[in-house]
């Protein structure tokens, strides 16, 4: 069977449009830097093929999400916000403290913050795998290692 032109260029889109797997280790890098680069690569923003209105992205793990740094005087100062549901409820908390209980809470609300405010943004936000440590389940998927 001869391959016309309109299949054979289905086939490269689709090689394309392969998702990879990528990790960002995160042990010594600024929680700013670490979340724009995995916000960027999960919107597909280093693909040739980018298109914003398209979920053209990668898997992204971040592993060492305790040892992310924050710079200045956010461990203190930096305030996140919750609510509860019920009259009064708004919770408080700081970085340093989120940071110490649930390192891999504060990478998530990084990155999801600098991703698209509709449904396209929580689908690609799916696609974000963090873990505290350096170790990850997803061995499997053979991941490449990306630098800052």
């Amino acid at each position: 069977m001869k391959l016309t032109e309109q299949t054979r260029s289905v086939s490269r889109e689709a090689a394309l449009r392969a998702r990879h797997w990528i990790i960002i280790d995160a042990d010594g890098r600024s929680l700013g830097r670490v979340a724009a680069r995995a916000a960027s690569v999960l919107r597909g923003k280093h693909r040739p093929d980018f298109t914003p209105n398209q979920d053209a992205g990668d898997f992204v793990v971040v592993i060492n999400a305790a040892k992310v740094k924050l710079t200045g005087a956010k461990v203190t100062d930096k305030l996140y916000h919750r609510h509860t549901g019920y009259p009064g409820g708004i919770r408080t908390t700081t970085a340093g403290k989120l940071l110490e209980t649930n390192p891999e809470r504060l990478v998530e609300m990084a990155v999801h913050g600098m991703l698209p405010k509709n449904r396209l943004g929580r689908r690609l936000f799916t696609k974000l795998k963090v873990y505290r440590g350096g170790e990850h389940p997803h061995a499997a998927q053979q991941p490449q290692e990306i630098g800052l």
